[in-house]
């Protein structure tokens, strides 16, 4: 008598969504309303998920939180190890840099201000999770702002005086002060001018 092995049943239901364009979804609602604000019929809507499927893919609203959070930290880090490709001259990675924030600092990108900026101000006195995360990315930006100027210098670009780990803080703290002020929405000549003038004490 033969006996059949019977057959293997799936574990779970796999899921059926893309869990990275959830993130995604769900990053531009807290971009846009802040966390207190930011329901959970919000992102419920937003990332097109049943509530009991977004608590299995993410646990809960704050764990959904730090994963955009994350998202947008990465996506940052990204764009910035482009800008200030060490392979590039030194000079016009930071320009890039700066051009970015111009960018991201004007009109209505200004307005829409930032994600990172708003978590610190709403949650980093009060969520260690969310301090750490912007602490961190503070730190990273700082190093790679440094190893830029650092590299500058190493060229003769850097004017007399200027060290690069101070002065990679003093950027990083205008950056974010210029994503502060942008939420105004300046005219991009005045970002840029402003960009400019802080530049030129920095280089030859």
């Amino acid at each position: 008598m033969s006996h059949q092995t019977p057959a293997q049943l799936p574990r779970g239901r796999p899921r059926s969504f893309d869990m990275e364009a959830a993130v995604e979804r769900a990053m531009g609602v807290f971009w846009s309303r802040g966390y207190h604000a930011t329901a959970l019929p919000d992102l419920l809507r937003a990332t097109k998920l049943s509530r009991g499927s977004l608590y299995a893919a993410f646990g809960d609203k704050h764990s959904l939180f730090l994963r955009a959070l994350d998202r947008y930290i990465a996506d940052a880090l990204t764009r910035m190890d482009i800008e200030l490709d060490p392979r590039s001259e030194p000079v016009d990675g930071l320009r890039a840099y700066l051009a970015g924030y111009v960018d991201r600092t004007s009109g209505a990108n200004g307005r829409r201000g930032c994600l990172l900026v708003a978590a610190a101000m709403e949650l980093a006195g009060q969520d260690s999770e969310v301090s750490r995360r912007i602490a961190s990315f503070f730190k990273a930006m700082e190093a790679r702002v440094a190893d830029t100027l650092s590299r500058a210098k190493a060229a003769g670009k850097l004017a007399d005086g200027v060290e690069p780990s101070s002065a990679a803080r003093i950027l990083v703290c205008f950056v974010e002060g210029l994503r502060v002020v942008g939420k105004t929405a300046p005219a991009r000549i005045t970002s840029q001018a402003t960009v400019d003038a802080l530049l030129d004490r920095f280089i030859k």
